[in-house]
């Protein structure tokens, strides 16, 4: 037995999230007489796939065992519900939890052919469906299966989170508020409300609804680390960073090793960690078994941990090593961006636009604030957001969302696959997309100013399309030098698949070349349609800057725009803190720190370093 444990020790490190390997380390333990271990092992198997009926059936006799009547009649209702179903439907969840989806899929398809209408097969291959990445069909089967049994309620979950994953929040907290409305008290009907909430920018209901929760005895203290968790970015968004400081603490205190929050104080960029948090973070780092997040998570916070303290050797090391993880695990692939901005350059010529003038919707709402991450883009929007006549709301994701069903997407990058679908769109439908965007960004405004903001950074991919639906926007190109800019980014670690092309200097520098190509592209092809904002000229001349973008968006002069600092809003972007405090020349020259190890950088970035203002 001790031998077995062994090699499921060295298993657990190659693949910590397979949960046979948990089951199989809990039967060792009963056949050692060890009872504690053995249902600590079986209850991460079964967190990790609850359609494991042998492990429910060891835990129900172990917690009797011990005198856990609770426990025990848990896991043998757990155990019964498996019994009821049909074997292979038993043996697809199971597949389906481990991430073995393919054939979960083959299996739950071939019981459909022979079983026909089964409502939880159903249910299974929506979820098989959306763990593959097709949204739609998932969405489809789940809206079928909801007409037919509008009472399935884990199934009406499971289309909320599709429809959350589909960018579509609004319609996810409708479905969470009916399924409240049968259970006020389900935690994850809670859940889901406040993700929706959180999705549309409402941030301040779910401070108290994650304070409920917690108050409602969490299951885990996994659970517990979560909710803390999600408590403090609430926080740190609405501007109450002592609390949100507190709660990604007390996550720290239920899961020491959760590198999401130790990185989300460093990311707060005004958090000072001490040398006991260091040696933490270390020894969380350098612990067997971590998963590869929280190793990523945990190698950025060192970075910026090490970088206040002027470490700055040391604090790249852990830049860097975070970088290479980052970028192992995903899926960019420079040529894939620069064939893309090709395509869009020899479709979107002077004169296609100019045989499409005066299309799309004529309202001037619109303020798309477009360039690299990290090229002060918060800034410009908090500086906008505090005149009397524009709102800033977030990061929105309808433009690209539009692109991705008009052009397709490419599977790696997420960039559109053929623009030259967009030239069959004809005037009508061109104004009735400028309306679409009005009406779904429209949630998203609360204080009925004339104009509002979409800080998406990556629209200046679409800028073609902005100009077909809404020709009246006013689009902002916030640049920032090379080298400061690129260094920001390599810094900094993104959400989910966000920006995958930040973890690489190489793919940085391409990125950043290809984009200036771009945005060359469209002053030429639109004239005039672009107005250009320099990072740097805003920390030199405050006010000139100020003054010459407003009236570039055909503003006036507001002196609250100098005192932006002072606007109380909520702030979703990695600035959120920064732009809460006066503008400093701090960040201009932060990369000449890393300069020794910023070479390749450099060599990608290439003739931009020169050129990049043109």
């Amino acid at each position: 037995m001790r031998e077995a444990l062994t090699v499921l020790e060295r298993l657990q490190q190659m693949h910590p999230r397979f949960s046979r390997l948990y089951q199989e380390r809990g039967r060792c333990h009963v056949l050692l007489r060890d009872a504690a271990q053995a249902v600590d092992a079986l209850q991460q198997a079964v967190r990790l796939n609850p359609a494991l009926p042998a492990s429910w059936d060891m835990l129900e006799h172990l917690h009797r065992m011990r005198g856990d009547a609770v426990q025990a009649a848990t896991a043998a209702e757990r155990l019964a519900v498996l019994k009821q179903l049909p074997d292979e439907i038993v043996a697809a969840n199971s597949l389906y939890a481990d991430g073995d989806l393919a054939p979960a899929e083959d299996i739950v398809r071939g019981h459909l052919r022979r079983q026909g209408d089964d409502a939880g097969a159903l249910r299974l291959l929506a979820r098989i469906r959306q763990a593959q990445g097709a949204l739609d069909e998932a969405a489809a089967l789940l809206e079928a299966l909801l007409q037919r049994a509008p009472d399935y309620h884990a199934a009406r979950l499971d289309y909320a989170m599709v429809l959350l994953t589909q960018q579509k929040p609004l319609q996810a907290r409708d479905e969470a508020e009916r399924l409240l409305r049968h259970d006020p008290d389900d935690r994850d009907h809670l859940k889901l409300f406040a993700a929706a909430c959180v999705a549309l920018g409402d941030h301040e209901p779910v401070v108290d609804l994650y304070a409920r929760l917690l108050e409602g005895r969490p299951a885990s203290g996994a659970e517990v680390a979560d909710l803390r968790l999600w408590r403090a970015n609430a926080l740190k968004v609405t501007g109450r960073q002592e609390e949100a400081v507190a709660d990604y603490r007390a996550s720290l205190a239920a899961r020491p090793d959760n590198g999401v929050a130790w990185f989300s104080l460093a990311n707060l960029k005004t958090y000072r960690f001490t040398d006991d948090d260091v040696a933490e973070m270390r020894r969380a780092e350098g612990r067997p078994g971590l998963h590869q997040m929280d190793r990523i998570y945990l190698s950025f916070a060192l970075g910026k941990a090490l970088e206040d303290r002027a470490d700055h050797a040391a604090s790249w090391r852990h830049y860097e090593r975070g970088n290479a993880l980052r970028r192992a695990a995903g899926r960019w692939r420079p040529e894939v961006a620069e064939a893309c901005a090709a395509r869009l350059k020899s479709v979107f010529t002077a004169a296609f636009f100019a045989a499409r003038a005066g299309w799309g919707a004529p309202d001037a709402a619109p303020v798309f604030i477009v360039g690299l991450p990290r090229s002060g883009s918060t800034l410009i929007e908090q500086i906008l957001a505090s005149h009397s006549q524009v709102e800033g709301t977030q990061e929105l994701t309808v433009i690209d969302r539009y692109v991705g069903e008009l052009c397709g997407r490419d599977s790696d990058c997420g960039l559109p696959l053929d623009p030259d679908a967009l030239t069959g769109l004809t005037a009508e439908q061109a104004g009735a997309l400028g309306r679409r965007f009005l009406a779904d960004t429209a949630v998203h405004r609360r204080l009925g100013r004339p104009f509002f903001i979409d800080k998406m950074p990556n629209n200046f991919w679409h800028i073609g399309l902005i100009q077909l639906i809404l020709p009246r926007s006013v689009v902002i190109d916030v640049r920032r030098e090379p080298m400061a800019c690129g260094f920001s980014n390599l810094k900094q670690l993104f959400g989910t698949t966000n920006q995958e092309f930040a973890y690489g200097a190489d793919d940085l520098g391409r990125y950043y070349r290809t984009y200036l190509d771009l945005m060359r592209h469209w002053d030429q092809g639109l004239p005039g349609r672009v107005a250009r904002v320099s990072y740097e000229d805003m920390v030199d001349d405050l006010e000139g800057g100020v003054k010459r973008m407003l009236d570039r968006c055909g503003l006036p002069f507001e002196p609250a725009c100098l005192s932006f600092h002072q606007t109380a809003r909520s702030i979703r972007t990695p600035s959120s803190e920064q732009v809460r405090r006066p503008l400093g020349r701090d960040g201009l020259d932060q990369w000449r720190n890393y300069a020794p190890w910023l070479g390749p950088l450099r060599d990608a970035l290439g003739d931009a370093l020169s050129d990049y203002r043109t």
